[in-house]
């Protein structure tokens, strides 16, 4: 399905920490953004079990290595040496046909070294208004995260 690359995982561990997501009881496909996947390179679609699956964090696809990002920042007003993705995981990068690279992540997939007290899960609302704002201004040229 996705051809992955992990360059994030060439830089000093502080930056990135291996994490597995913590999986769901059952799964389900909501949606799939089809065109996107074209974009990126799908040729064949898995059914939509594997798809949960695979998005759910239940069995990360084929070649992902889930880890969570590290950084650094300003927060409140202060600037914090060490903050990271509490609930997001990289599953890896990928490259399209005009060489653009895109990190393929799961949103809301369990607490991370770097969850501050959280569970690490989105509710299912945001993260559905998230997908259709997103998917709003890729349409009308405006560039932006987007969600397969």
């Amino acid at each position: 399905m996705l051809t992955f690359e992990h360059d994030y995982t060439t830089l000093p561990e502080p930056l990135w920490v291996a994490c597995d997501p913590a999986g769901v009881a059952t799964p389900e496909l909501i949606a799939f953004n089809a065109p996107l996947a074209r974009r990126l390179g799908v040729d064949a679609v898995p059914d939509d079990a594997t798809l949960a699956a695979w998005f759910s964090g239940n069995t990360p696809p084929p070649g992902a290595r889930p880890v969570a990002l590290g950084y650094a920042g300003h927060q409140f007003g202060n600037f914090v040496p060490q903050l990271g993705d509490g609930r997001a995981l990289l599953l890896g990068e990928v490259v399209d046909a005009r060489g653009k690279r895109f990190d393929i992540q799961l949103k809301g997939s369990g607490r991370t070294p770097f969850s501050r007290g959280g569970d690490g899960r989105s509710p299912l609302g945001p993260v559905l208004r998230e997908y259709l704002v997103s998917e709003f201004m890729a349409a009308v040229g405006v560039p932006t995260t987007r969600a397969l």
